[in-house]
């Protein structure tokens, strides 16, 4: 069985990559392994408010993985009790105005990142992933029994079958499949946002804000950037962060200035104690972590499919001129599985040569289900995210506003329709409903392969 087995290397070990890993574990005909670039996971970055969907998906990889999240995140209630992201209005004459209550949704919890990548980790087998393994090159090879060649920073090599590029924002597998000079290959800012973020334990955050954001998820919004809370760790520690739009980056190095305060004088002042709360790089009121941190949110333009029919090595297909956002929260779960799909001496092992044809036509069937399937609701969600930034920045596109009848921040039920609509959309959709139609697909993937194949004979 092990001679038969695919050999599917994963590039990335964040949330997607453990996920992912955390599922074809469990499948007796796949030998996976995730090389993950840091020596070990640190605790930055924001935390998760997962939505519905969310949840739904994890619990179709396995209940091992819903279960790894409940037991990390912070429970808000019992299961029983439902959870919504409140959006609000800080800034302008409907200041302190609810717009929204997003994602609610029983046994609906929020987790810090580093938590959530442990409870993952532990349901992978420990010789299924390896730290320390930044990827810096890939090669196809024409012979030999694993066709994928994988170089790492240390001068290491690892060979697979399958490549899955879980790698995150500048992905090298990404560069690898479409060319470094296409526009899809490396990430932008397209409206200049800059994150600020910290974190501070509760004790210290009641100093400093209102109690009640330690124990709720509210969005304040304004047209400097929009401000926030996540309460984490069973409600002991407190993740805030301002997102600024329009920041003004260093020519020198890309760096962006210190948060300023002065900035959201005009906010509601809610807001502001929140905004002062998150101290200057220099500053730490939690050890725990290296907080606080400063990031920019960078973005992809997408590429026309999730994978590739290329016949000579790290040659684009396409060009493509429609922007694409990757976002960060609850869409950082948004991975690209950027692969090249097999041609018949490309990527699966020589031999036996029946059994290796039947893995190419497998492979290429599930890779092209998934495409078809998944990538049109993928991108459009991922251009609802971007259109939700300018909207919490009060700046929709001013054509877009002409045409819908004004300034969106200026009409509170006009912004909570938005939202609502939004809302259902990300919220309530058929996942399961998703999985059988890909699966469906697969089938008639994969027969119509095998046919051509006998005709080809």
């Amino acid at each position: 069985m092990s001679d038969r087995r695919i050999k599917v290397a994963i590039a990335g070990g964040g949330i997607a990559g453990l996920a992912l890993a955390a599922g074809l574990a469990k499948k007796p005909h796949i030998d996976v392994h995730v090389y993950e670039s840091v020596t070990a996971y640190k605790d930055v970055g924001a935390g998760l408010a997962l939505h519905l969907n969310g949840i739904k998906a994890m619990a179709l990889i396995g209940p091992e993985v819903r279960q790894a999240y409940a037991d990390k995140a912070l429970s808000l209630g019992d299961e029983d009790r439902e959870m919504a992201t409140e959006v609000i209005l800080a800034h302008g004459r409907f200041k302190g105005r609810k717009v929204a209550e997003l994602g609610r949704a029983k046994g609906r919890k929020t987790v810090s990142r580093a938590d959530l990548l442990d409870g993952f980790l532990k349901l992978i087998p420990a010789e299924c992933i390896t730290f320390g393994k930044r990827l810096v090159g890939i090669e196809e090879r024409t012979s030999g029994e694993h066709r994928v060649r994988l170089t790492f920073q240390d001068g290491t090599e690892a060979s697979a079958d399958c490549l899955l590029g879980a790698d995150g924002i500048h992905s090298v597998t990404r560069k690898y499949l479409l060319g470094p000079d296409h526009p899809a290959a490396s990430p932008v800012n397209h409206d200049g946002w800059q994150i600020y973020r910290t974190m501070v334990t509760t004790e210290e955050a009641v100093k400093q804000i209102d109690p009640k954001w330690t124990t709720t998820v509210p969005i304040l919004l304004g047209p400097r950037g929009h401000v926030n809370c996540i309460p984490l760790n069973k409600n002991t520690r407190l993740s805030a962060g301002v997102a600024v739009r329009g920041a003004v980056f260093s020519t020198a190095d890309g760096s962006a200035p210190a948060l300023d305060p002065a900035l959201f004088t005009e906010y509601s002042e809610e807001a502001q104690k929140i905004v002062r709360s998150t101290p200057p790089p220099q500053f730490s009121t939690c050890s725990r972590s290296k907080s606080p941190y400063q990031k920019q949110l960078e973005n992809h333009y997408p590429p026309r499919t999730y994978f590739e029919v290329l016949e000579h090595l790290a040659q684009p297909k396409e060009t493509i001129t429609d922007p694409y956002h990757r976002c960060s929260g609850s869409q950082r779960h948004q991975r690209i599985l950027d692969r090249r799909r097999p041609r018949p001496r490309a990527l699966l092992r020589p031999r036996p040569r029946r059994h290796a044809r039947r893995r190419r036509r497998q492979v290429a069937a599930a890779l092209e289900a998934y495409d078809a399937v998944r990538r049109p609701r993928s991108q459009a969600v991922v251009d609802l995210a971007r259109k939700f930034g300018r909207v919490y920045a009060y700046a929709y596109a001013e054509e877009e506003e002409e045409e819908e009848g004004g300034r969106m921040h200026e009409d509170p039920a006009r912004m909570e329709a938005f939202f609502g609509e939004a809302a259902a959309f990300t919220n309530q959709f058929d996942v399961v409903g998703q999985n059988e139609r890909a699966c469906e697909l697969f089938e008639d993937n994969y027969l119509r392969g095998s046919l051509g194949e006998q005709d080809g004979m």
